[in-house]
């Protein structure tokens, strides 16, 4: 089942520059008063890719009097940021209503927080409202270089000594291991980051024997084992080839040929989107997180509004083709 979206027209308020590559804008909802958000929130946003209208999520960091969200600028994207980083005061667009699929919960004794570049955006509300509630917690931020950081400052006020920086450019990579080793049982992760360490923190957090339920994490859409490239999409039932364009998703390419796939999140959480793989002449990309590391590898299911491959991918995507499209 698909999530109720409202969309309410916007107006950008304000752009600030975070950091090198990231961005800070400011939307305010025409006839809306944004008073808060959903902790592990985000807003869908129409944009333009190509000449042509499509929809990005962002998460949100902060809402008061309008939302808040920070976009990095990715060379590598499907088109999003590039856009984005377009806008300026005044610019007009569309957003969706706020929802979250990275809830936190409270009751936990303590909290672990781990951001990895641009996955400080779903943590830092959280860090915040658990640091403000008196909450036991610590938070491990992870980037490149220090001043790739973006609100640091702010965490470090509220955090203290409970933010520690990894700075990979200085020697001070983030140990996954060791971080989730020092967790007590019954505590809750909260993890924003690429695939790979999302997959390496659920293959030791199941080595552990932790229950599933206290590991939540949330990937970029974008993050994968591959960087982005051309590939072509076969639909043997229908004797069709669909290429995929560099900065164009499976799922985007499919419903543009006419071929619509039920979707939802757009990021590889929900698993709405999956389709059956008959065969590979090449490699498959996986880059959800809705199927465990050994679906991935088995090969036979992948999400296409993020996963890609890299050659050529036969597919059963139990869907009909609409007439008036193809």
């Amino acid at each position: 089942m698909r999530t109720v979206e409202t969309w309410t027209p916007a107006i950008v308020r304000a752009v600030t520059q975070l950091t090198p590559t990231i961005r800070l804008i400011d939307l305010v909802p025409e006839g809306l008063s944004v008073r808060g958000y959903p902790l592990g929130g985000h807003l869908n946003v129409g944009v333009m890719i190509g000449g042509k209208p499509d929809t990005r999520s962002y998460s949100i960091v902060g809402a008061d009097g309008c939302y808040r969200i920070a976009v990095k600028r990715a060379p590598d994207s499907r088109g999003g940021s590039e856009y984005m980083w377009t806008l300026g005061e005044g610019s007009r667009l569309s957003v969706s209503n706020a929802r979250s699929s990275f809830p936190l919960d409270i009751g936990y004794r303590g909290y672990h927080l781990i951001a990895a570049g641009i996955g400080i955006t779903p943590i830092l509300g959280m860090a915040l409202a658990l640091a403000a509630r008196g909450e036991n917690l610590r938070l491990a931020y992870a980037a490149r270089s220090a001043d790739e950081l973006a609100f640091a400052d702010e965490l470090k006020a509220a955090l203290g000594a409970r933010l520690t920086p990894h700075i990979s450019g200085e020697g001070r990579r983030l140990d996954v291991d060791a971080f989730l080793a020092a967790v007590p049982p019954g505590d809750l992760v909260m993890i924003c980051g690429p695939l790979p360490m999302i997959d390496a923190a659920r293959r030791i957090w199941k080595a552990m024997g932790r229950p599933a339920t206290d590991l939540r994490f949330e990937t970029f859409g974008s993050s994968g084992a591959h960087a982005p490239e051309q590939f072509k999409v076969k639909l043997p039932q229908f004797d069709t080839e669909i290429v995929v364009a560099e900065n164009q998703s499976m799922l985007d390419a499919l419903n543009a040929a006419g071929y619509e796939v039920i979707s939802d999140c757009r990021r590889g959480e929900c698993g709405v989107c999956a389709v059956n793989i008959l065969g590979v002449e090449g490699e498959v990309d996986h880059r959800d997180v809705f199927f465990s590391e050994h679906q991935r590898g088995e090969n036979r299911k992948m999400c296409v509004c993020v996963s890609r491959a890299v050659g050529t991918v036969s597919i059963d995507a139990m869907i009909r083709p609409d007439p008036a499209r193809i």
